[in-house]
């Protein structure tokens, strides 16, 4: 008997991981996207903090202007996203190893899904995705490591600085990572940062092909010749190609 009720219960959490692996590969586009953001202080600077203490959805509404247009375009009809700032979490997320292998990534993911469900309150209702956001003072830390989204689970990694000069391009981070988490793949070089001819191009059919005026959300980049490239100002300098609308699923 305890033996029937240990299977049973098995096959329950197996078909409660299929259904939601099943839905995080299909999202309906018809309902509101529930973007739930998490800061934190990575740095532990109080300027960081203070920062922190005065964010506001406002500080991403470019974000989410730049993801109803675009899902516009592609799909006829806006999908609606809406941001909800979550409370500061005070445990960082478990850092990504350097140089790692299949087993570590791995083990990894599964340590950043289980600090997810850790954090995860009753006030934080059901999203869509989460973001949990890493501040850094740009005073102390000038270069940032790279963010990083599971599509299984939802969940993102962001890391940003914390400057209202900064906010513009920390919205392009955000949007690169949160369009992972729908299963949009990068279209950069990993090595240099170059975006990838063509699907990496905002404008891969100009003539001449140098130098374009816009990137590409996952090429993440504006690539002014063959081999050099500059990051975008802000969104207005950004578009997201046919390419990216197909892996998301806003078009076939």
């Amino acid at each position: 008997m305890w033996k029937k009720i240990r299977v049973t219960f098995l096959l329950l959490v197996l078909l409660v991981v299929a259904v939601n692996a099943w839905r995080d590969q299909n999202q309906n586009w018809d309902r509101p996207i529930v973007v739930l953001l998490h800061p934190v202080n990575a740095d532990g600077q109080a300027t960081t903090e203070q920062y922190i203490q005065h964010l506001t959805t406002e500080a991403f509404a470019s974000s989410q202007q730049f993801l109803q247009d675009s899902s516009t375009l592609y799909r006829g009809k806006k999908v609606y996203f809406i941001y909800q700032l979550g409370h500061e979490l005070k445990q960082l997320p478990p850092k990504i190893p350097e140089n790692a292998g299949v087993l570590q990534v791995m083990l990894w993911s599964l340590k950043f899904r289980y600090y997810a469900w850790q954090q995860h309150t009753s006030q934080d209702g059901r999203p869509t995705v989460t973001l949990y956001l890493n501040y850094y003072d740009p005073e102390q830390t000038t270069a940032l490591k790279h963010s990083t989204a599971l599509e299984k689970g939802r969940i993102a990694m962001v890391n940003l600085f914390a400057s209202g000069q900064q906010a513009a391009q920390n919205n392009i981070v955000l949007t690169h990572e949160l369009l992972h988490a729908f299963g949009a793949t990068d279209k950069y070089e990993l090595a240099s940062g170059q975006p990838i001819y063509p699907s990496g191009y905002a404008n891969p059919e100009q003539e001449p092909r140098y130098p374009q005026h816009q990137a590409e959300i996952m090429g993440g980049y504006i690539a002014l010749s063959a081999t050099t490239s500059k990051m975008p100002e802000s969104l207005a300098q950004v578009t997201l190609n046919k390419p990216t609308a197909i892996e998301v699923g806003w078009t076939k």
